[in-house]
């Protein structure tokens, strides 16, 4: 059993007045805190369980520093940023963000989305060989997936996409239920971000056909003919 207490996290963030309540907030729900100020800082930090990332950072640009973070490391990043449009959403989320807070946002909101990220993280999966559709081969446990014989490079979300669209094959899954289950979130604007994921899958698993756009619905996975 994971708690809260056994967690790491490093929030990246210049602003002191934004910093200091977040850290203090974090320390008494249990978590161990590390701050620093600047991009440079965060990539030669010691490894963390969480990263809480600003955007605006005085030496580089906070879009950069998690696309380094996360080609380096599977751990779970979320955006924290006034830059709240959906560009900059679409673009986090798309080079490897798992989750994405607009300033201001409430303590409760932030500390709802590390438990979401990390509980995901902790890979809690149901025992088992994986899903097996074809030759595509999802095992949740390992968070691996395998077309034939060669391993295919997902970002956390893109697996987590799969995994939910591959455990009912052929079965239509809605939008509302992939923002739910893959973004833990309710969230009824634009859902521009499951077509980025659902683009960047189709070009890693080599054949659009894999995933079939429901229009005006959703998502099906299905075994190309």
């Amino acid at each position: 059993m994971w708690h809260d207490r056994d967690m790491r996290v490093l929030i990246v963030e210049d602003e002191d007045s934004i910093a200091e309540p977040l850290a203090g907030g974090l320390r008494r729900e249990g978590y161990e805190i590390d701050r620093v100020a600047t991009g440079g800082a965060a990539l030669v930090h010691r490894p963390v369980d969480v990263v809480l990332l600003d955007l605006r950072l005085p030496d580089m640009d906070g879009l950069d520093v998690c696309r380094r973070l996360r080609a380096e490391s599977d751990v779970p990043i979320i955006i924290v940023s006034a830059r709240g449009d959906e560009l900059d959403r679409v673009v986090g989320l798309e080079i490897g963000a798992d989750d994405y807070v607009v300033k201001p946002f409430s303590f409760r909101e932030v500390l709802a989305r590390i438990r979401a990220v990390t509980r995901r993280g902790r890979g809690a999966q149901a025992p088992g060989d994986g899903i097996v559709v074809g030759p595509l081969h999802v095992d949740q446990r390992s968070h691996r997936v395998l077309l034939g014989d060669e391993p295919v490079d997902l970002t956390p979300k893109e697996f987590d996409l799969l995994a939910l669209l591959a455990a009912d094959p052929g079965v239509a899954i809605s939008r509302q239920r992939i923002l739910e289950q893959v973004w833990d979130t309710s969230w009824y604007g634009s859902t521009k971000t499951i077509d980025v994921h659902v683009a960047s899958l189709r070009r890693k698993l080599g054949d659009p056909a894999w995933i079939e756009t429901v229009r005006g619905f959703g998502f099906l996975l299905q075994e190309p003919s």
